[in-house]
């Protein structure tokens, strides 16, 4: 919105023309989804705190210190997040870029499944919220809505393309195995956000070295002079998404701040699901799938350190 009106004067105001450039974009919209959620953090979670019904559900799986510490703060910190990326986005970015429009997307759909999530926790207040076969179904269902969306966005022969980071011209044409690997993208993602946030409340700060990766990755995909050089794939009109990016960068630091020990307030499933949503999305945007596996690999490792303490627990007892 403010993107589109001061490039309608630069032609008055010549120095206005910096708002062509993504990277200035990007830096913007990094300030100001931060600036939101600092300013908008405190009085969220004041209302958070006065009311009953936002309490973290707590899993007893856990060292004792761990559980006293959570109790009492309050979820639904995901909420603040999206709202300050989708703010952040609509101001700074061509909100008619198909890309952007996916990504947000991404961002509300798996915001939804993990919002319906956070309430069942609560009302049920325990840590069990929606049937794990049932939140699996809306993750797939979603992620193929996806799917459709970026085939049908780009060039019919980059479509079930799969590139190999750090070799120049490996490049797969995977065919309609690509349908099933993007939905494991996209859910792995999710849920792996998901997991690291769950047990240890560490999922902002690798999403935020993340995104910056694909903030870098999805600017040169999108230049047709660097990913020529670079010889990567070159997906047209994705550099919008840096913005959108940015804007999550922006609200991961600016939540970091109530976040970090001792926290005063969760992302819950609201915010872990959104941002790993987004991250799969992205990478199926800018065909570097496998360069999130190798930039998140501390999701995949945390996800699984989750997955046997929590073995561990049921099983052994400690």
């Amino acid at each position: 919105m403010l993107n589109d009106l001061f490039l309608s004067l630069s032609e008055n105001y010549s120095f206005l023309n910096v708002f062509s450039y993504i990277t200035f974009r990007t830096g913007i919209a990094i300030f100001t989804s931060l600036l939101f959620v600092l300013y908008f953090g405190k009085p969220f979670i004041s209302y958070l705190k006065s009311s009953p019904y936002f309490d973290q559900p707590i899993r007893y799986d856990g060292p004792i210190s761990h559980i006293v510490k959570k109790k009492g703060t309050p979820t639904f910190g995901g909420i603040l997040i999206i709202i300050a990326i989708i703010v952040s986005t609509f101001l700074w970015s061509d909100i008619e870029n198909i890309f952007v429009l996916i990504s947000i997307f991404s961002v509300l759909s798996f915001a939804l499944i993990g919002f319906f999530d956070d309430f069942l926790k609560i009302k049920r207040k325990d840590s069990k919220g929606i049937n794990a076969y049932l939140k699996l179904l809306f993750q797939i269902i979603f992620s193929v809505m996806i799917f459709y969306l970026i085939s049908i966005s780009i060039n019919a022969d980059q479509r079930y393309l799969l590139s190999i980071p750090f070799y120049k011209n490996l490049i797969f044409d995977i065919g309609y195995f690509y349908l099933p690997f993007a939905i494991i993208v996209i859910v792995g993602s999710s849920n792996a956000v998901n997991l690291t946030d769950g047990l240890d409340g560490l999922a902002t700060v690798p999403v935020i070295l993340v995104t910056l990766t694909f903030i870098l990755i999805t600017y040169l995909v999108g230049n047709a002079i660097f990913s020529d050089y670079l010889k990567l794939i070159n997906i047209k009109n994705i550099s919008e998404v840096c913005i959108v990016l940015g804007a999550t960068v922006g609200a991961c630091l600016g939540f970091l701040w109530y976040n970090a020990p001792p926290a005063k307030i969760f992302m819950g499933d609201t915010g872990s699901l959104a941002l790993g949503g987004l991250l799969g999305t992205v990478s199926l945007i800018t065909k570097h799938e496998i360069a999130l596996f190798i930039a998140g690999g501390l999701f995949v490792l945390e996800a699984l350190s989750v997955i046997i303490q929590v073995f561990s627990f049921k099983f052994f007892g400690r």
